[in-house]
């Protein structure tokens, strides 16, 4: 007998999956961003240190695989986080700021339903297959 593979979800429930991951994403740009805010922080420096994950896309000049890996280190929460306790314990405000930063970038981008690569090719993510036309 064959063993059939379930699907994950229907096409609403995956849609419901998506926007809750999305408005996930929202909270954390919004968090970071009012707090960074409450802290007093430069937003001269907000602006400009904001661009520096989206570097990481150059490794998909290397190959898909090195691109998605690239992209994921600077697209998942795992070192804003790091980043995030070791300035807060440290006190150190510049460390403190990039992980606010990083953390806006992050939801900003997931709000917009730019997700974590798969190394299918860069419009494959965890958010679904990305669209980036114009309608």
């Amino acid at each position: 007998r064959r063993h059939r593979r379930k699907k994950s979800g229907t096409g609403k429930q995956t849609a419901a999956v998506n926007l809750l991951l999305r408005l996930e994403g929202a909270a954390y740009a919004v968090a970071a961003s009012l707090l960074y805010w409450q802290l007093g922080f430069s937003w001269w420096f907000f602006t400009w240190v904001s661009l520096v994950p989206d570097l990481s896309m150059l490794g998909y000049l290397a190959s898909p695989r090195s691109g998605a890996i690239a992209y994921n280190v600077a697209h998942a929460t795992l070192l804003p986080w790091a980043l995030l306790l070791i300035g807060y314990f440290s006190g150190n405000t510049l460390i403190l700021s990039i992980a606010l930063i990083w953390f806006a970038h992050i939801g900003t981008d997931r709000a917009l339903g730019f997700g974590l690569k798969y190394l299918s090719g860069f419009k494959d993510t965890h958010l679904g297959r990305a669209d980036f036309s114009i309608k």
